[in-house]
């Protein structure tokens, strides 16, 4: 087959079946329990924001995750043009990899809620109960330098792009301001989900304290 003829993936499907495809599925499985993800035998007492923050989390969680489906089907379809037709693509590889880099970036708020961030926990583990909460407090401070600044320059670079209509230099030359955006939602969603920790946290803190005096 001359590669000419070969399948191109347009911009708009791509972007529109990643924007559906999700809440499709999360659809067929009536919202695929989201509230179930959430951490089992808490400590935390969750009020009303820190709930709809966790359900945010993951939500969004879920919904990147779904994407993976993608990449396996994706791949299936370039090794099948590749070896069996002879005509490989030249937007699969691309594909698959912003998919996979803007999964990274919108799942930063699933990971904190779920603990699954990486943590230097040598001192931590040393402190009582109530020390560890308070250090978690104490070192919200740099989490939300942190999450802060990397909004405000996931932001800047997301505006850059918008205004030059930046594309990739490969051939599909698909646009990259929607994965510059990926980046300021998901530092969004860090924050929320460290806002949704910090408040447990010093509820938490409070209970602990009450009940060692």
């Amino acid at each position: 087959m001359d590669q000419t003829t070969n399948f191109v993936l347009p911009h708009w499907i791509y972007w529109g079946w990643l924007a559906i495809m999700p809440l499709i599925f999360m659809g067929i499985s009536k919202g695929a329990r989201i509230n179930e993800l959430a951490p089992k035998n808490s400590e935390y007492a969750a009020s009303t924001l820190t709930k709809f923050l966790d359900w945010t989390s993951n939500a969004s969680g879920l919904f990147v995750a779904l994407w993976t489906v993608n990449a396996v089907c994706v791949y299936f379809y370039e090794v099948i043009a590749r070896y069996v037709f002879d005509a490989p693509t030249i937007w699969a590889h691309q594909s698959s990899y912003l998919l996979f880099g803007m999964q990274y970036l919108l799942a930063g708020g699933f990971a904190l809620l779920h603990g699954d961030h990486v943590r230097v926990d040598v001192v931590y583990i040393k402190l009582p109960k109530l020390g560890q909460i308070g250090m978690d407090i104490f070192t919200s401070i740099f989490f939300f330098i942190f999450s802060l600044a990397l909004a405000g320059t996931c932001w800047r670079f997301f505006l850059d792009s918008w205004d030059m209509a930046e594309v990739t230099e490969e051939t599909w030359q698909i646009q990259m301001y929607p994965v510059k955006g990926m980046m300021v939602l998901g530092a969004t969603l860090l924050t929320l989900a460290g806002i949704s920790k910090l408040i447990k946290d010093i509820q938490l803190f409070r209970k602990t304290a009450g009940g060692a005096a």
